[in-house]
C-alpha cells in the first residue's frame, strides 16, 4: 500500500510538469503484467501438451493441445496467470474426450510482448481460433472479458457455447479500481483518459461487456462468487441482463479463482446440455 501510495504521488508529482508523460507510465504501470510467467512445476504439466506458436502482428501466441474426438474448447485465462491454471480442468476433461486448446495471452506464460489489454487479447483469441475451430471458449476474468470482445467483432459461428468466469463488465470500473488503488488525482485520471481516446479510439466507458455481449447469441454460462475481491459480483448481474441466452450460477467462498470441483461440475453440466 505504501508502494502504491509513492508511486502515485511520484505520477501526480510529474503530471504538473507533463500530463501526457505521466499518462503513459501510469498506463504502462496499468497494462505491465508483473507475473504471469510459467514456473518448474506449471512447465512440467503443459510439456504434456503438443504445442504450436502461432503469431499476430510479429507477436508470438504460444498454444497447447491435448488431442481428443469430442468438440474442441478454448481455454483463455486471466491476467498475470497462464494456460497452466486450468490443469485441474483439463484433466478432467480429457478424461470424457474432448479436445482441448489453450493459450498464453500476450505478455503471459510463453506468449511474446511486453504489454496486455483485452482488445489485444481478442486479436490473439481470433488467430488461435481459425487455427483451431473452437465450439466452446471458457474465458476467467479480463480472459472472459477478451472472449466476448473477439466474438463480438468477428461473429464466429462455429462458436456455440460461451462460458464466462468472474469476467469483468466495465472497462472504465476496472480502470477507477487502478486509478483509486494508485491515489491517483483527476488531472492525472484526465490525461490517461485522453491517451486512451487516442490509442484505441474511444474511450474507457466504450470498452464494456455488458454492451458487447448484446448481438451473441450462443448459449452462455455465467458463473461468479458473491465474494470476489477483483471483480464485484455485480459485473456478473450486469453481464446476465445483456446476455439473453445465459445462466448465471452464484457460488459463495470460492473468491475470483473460481477453482474447484463446485465450478468443474457445473461447466461439465452445462458441456452436457
Amino acid at each position: 500500500m505504501i508502494t502504491h501510495k509513492l508511486i502515485g504521488f511520484s505520477i501526480n508529482t510529474l503530471s504538473l510538469v507533463s500530463p501526457k508523460l505521466s499518462a503513459r507510465i501510469a498506463l504502462f504501470l496499468f497494462t505491465k503484467p508483473m507475473r504471469g510467467k510459467v514456473s518448474e512445476k506449471q512447465a512440467d504439466f503443459l510439456d504434456t501438451a503438443f504445442k504450436d506458436e502461432l503469431t499476430y502482428n510479429n507477436s508470438s501466441i504460444m498454444t497447447y493441445r491435448w488431442l481428443g474426438n469430442k468438440p474442441t474448447i478454448l481455454l483463455v485465462h486471466g491476467w498475470e496467470s497462464n494456460s497452466a491454471r486450468w490443469k485441474d480442468l483439463i484433466l478432467n476433461l480429457k478424461k470424457v474426450g474432448h479436445n482441448i486448446v489453450a493459450l498464453d495471452a500476450p505478455a503471459h506464460g510463453y506468449s511474446g510482448g511486453d504489454r496486455f489489454n483485452a482488445l489485444l487479447y481478442s486479436e490473439f483469441i481470433n488467430v488461435v481460433a481459425k487455427r483451431y475451430n473452437p465450439e466452446i471458449i471458457i474465458g476467467h476474468s479480463v480472459g472472459g472479458m477478451a472472449s466476448v470482445f473477439y466474438q463480438h467483432k468477428y461473429q464466429n459461428s462455429s462458436i456455440k457455447k460461451l462460458i464466462l468466469l468472474g469476467a469483468p463488465s466495465e472497462f472504465k470500473d476496472v480502470l477507477k479500481r487502478y486509478t483509486n488503488m494508485l491515489g491517483y488525482n483527476k488531472r492525472t485520471i484526465n490525461s490517461i483518459n485522453s491517451t486512451i481516446v487516442k490509442r484505441f479510439g474511444a474511450s474507457p466507458e466504450k470498452f464494456s461487456t455488458a454492451s458487447s455481449i448484446k448481438k451473441i447469441t450462443q448459449q452462455g454460462l455465467i458463473i461468479h462468487d458473491e465474494d470476489d475481491k477483483i471483480i464485484p459480483y455485480n459485473d456478473a448481474l450486469l453481464i446476465k441482463r445483456y446476455f439473453k441466452n445465459s445462466t448465471l450460477i452464484t457460488t459463495k467462498g470460492l473468491g475470483h479463482s473460481l477453482k474447484g470441483d463446485v465450478v468443474a461440475n457445473h461447466i461439465y453440466s452445462f458441456l452436457a446440455s
